[in-house]
């Protein structure tokens, strides 16, 4: 068994036109490709928000949604979420739902590391407290959503892009709720 991690290669149609391993797609001239965010929530109304770890290669040491991922090939995406919420935060997740199926976005970070995914977005619930897995996330907060809302808003450069862009489709203090674009 290969050691080595792979994603789903993606055409403009969101059709599935290949694979590359992970580690030769987030560069410069990012490939389009398959991936996801999950924003989890408890039943206290708090969604978890996450740093991303110092040692990531791109957008290191920002906030960000609960976790991400890319599911591998021929991998459903619901066993993907499920994959890397416990990889990432130490999680068992349930009620995964989508919240932002069509989301797709692409963003250069100021190393000039390129992010192009066509990215569904989920929701998720747990009562668990996340064990953090040091590669992944520098730290983690439940926290109110809508002062984590308001944040977002106020100082977008301070979380990853693709995170502002969600927040900008749907209101993270009510998940089902998607805002259509007008």
């Amino acid at each position: 068994m290969s050691d080595i991690e792979y994603v789903v290669l993606m055409d403009d149609d969101g059709r599935d036109i290949g694979t590359a391993p992970k580690a030769t797609v987030h560069g410069t001239d990012t490939a389009l490709h398959f991936a996801f965010s999950c924003h989890v929530y408890n039943s206290r109304g708090q969604i978890l928000v996450t740093r991303r770890a110092l040692s990531k290669a791109a957008w290191p040491g920002v906030w960000t949604n609960s976790f991400c991922g890319h599911p591998g090939p021929g991998e459903a995406v619901l066993d993907a979420v499920h994959r890397r919420a416990a990889h990432e935060v130490g999680l068992a997740v349930r009620d995964v739902t989508p919240t932002i199926p069509g989301f797709r976005y692409r963003a250069v970070d100021a190393s000039g590391i390129v992010e192009n995914e066509i990215c569904p977005v989920y929701v998720a619930y747990t009562d668990e407290e996340p064990v953090l897995n040091p590669d992944e996330v520098a730290e983690a907060r439940w926290v109110d959503p809508a002062d984590f809302a308001a944040s977002v808003a106020a100082a977008p450069w301070a979380f990853s892009p693709w995170l502002v862009l969600q927040a900008q489709q749907f209101d993270l203090a009510d998940p089902v709720s998607v805002r259509r674009a007008s």
